[in-house]
């Protein structure tokens, strides 16, 4: 099992990134959020979950060791495969997902998409007592923390190292904030305007 990965960031992709370690170029696939901290050039350790099949080996990596313990915890849920696990992590913290388990809100886990209200609920089922319940326990929405605009400037480059031009994703955070009710100059946390305003664009790049 490669449980982590140093090196420099080589090229960062809408859903993975390629990192350079001693001359070999990895592909690790990773979330929105994790990706949005990465930056061309830079050093970086990733915690990473080694996939294994028959036809090929895939790497899965995050910033966050709490994340890839949630990745792999709720794997063992029958049913549930490496994307669709990541997909939760794209959604919802690591913290949130947990929370969820622990309160049985089968209508968090379905805001992923590909869950529906049965495979919540198996999901709930299989990892009853799995799951510790987190430090800090957040609502299945965004937690809206005040932050310097300069917080929200990293969340408009982290849309537009992903594929949107400048102008889409500034205007996509206005609209996350504007339903936030945020002024300009503060935003919510960078992770959760991050998957707010990727739900505002959808797959429209350009």
């Amino acid at each position: 099992m490669i449980a982590s990965l140093s090196g420099v960031v080589s090229v960062v992709r809408l859903n993975s990134v390629v990192l350079d370690v001693q001359g070999v170029g990895y592909l690790i696939f990773a979330t929105p959020n994790t990706l949005a901290g990465l930056r061309t050039g830079e050093s970086v350790t990733l915690s990473t979950y080694l996939v294994v099949r028959e036809d090929a080996m895939t790497l899965y990596g995050f910033t966050d060791v709490d994340d890839r313990e949630v990745f792999e915890i709720v794997q063992t849920v029958s049913g549930v495969g490496p994307r669709l696990a990541l997909a939760m992590l794209a959604v919802h913290s690591s913290d949130v997902i947990r929370a969820a388990v622990v309160n049985q809100d089968v209508k968090a886990l379905t805001r992923v998409p590909g869950i529906g209200p049965k495979v919540a609920q198996r999901i709930l089922l299989e990892l009853s007592g799995k799951m510790t319940a987190p430090s800090v326990i957040q609502g299945a929405g965004t937690s809206v923390v005040s932050t310097p605009s300069d917080e929200r400037n990293q969340v408009i480059e982290a849309l537009v190292s992903l594929g949107w031009n400048t102008k889409a994703a500034e205007d996509a955070v206005e609209h996350v904030l504007r339903e936030q009710e945020q002024s300009f100059v503060a935003s919510a946390a960078v992770p959760s305007t991050l998957r707010a305003a990727l739900k505002v664009l959808g797959g429209q790049r350009g």
